[in-house]
């Protein structure tokens, strides 16, 4: 099973990134894949708050996403496992 990155991991590519970005990869590394929702629902975040820190982190490759095997309709994100 390979090794799951942690915040503790990525302190030097969080370092520059919003406070919205670590509260969702914080997040992320506690709770496990959660969807764009659950991820609002748990950091309180705006929406487009959100949305933004998520494309940031995936821009940094610090997440992953994946379809939900629940709903087809949803993504879910994780930190990045390969990095």
């Amino acid at each position: 099973m390979a090794p799951t990155a942690t915040v503790d991991d990525s302190t030097t590519d969080l370092h520059d990134l919003p406070p919205s970005a670590k509260l969702v990869a914080v997040v992320l590394d506690n709770e496990g894949p959660l969807s764009q929702t659950a991820l609002i629902d748990e950091t309180l975040l705006p929406q487009r708050t959100a949305r933004e820190a998520i494309t940031r982190l995936e821009d940094r490759g610090l997440l992953e996403c994946r379809v939900s095997y629940t709903d087809a309709r949803k993504r879910l994100y994780s930190l990045a496992t390969d990095r």
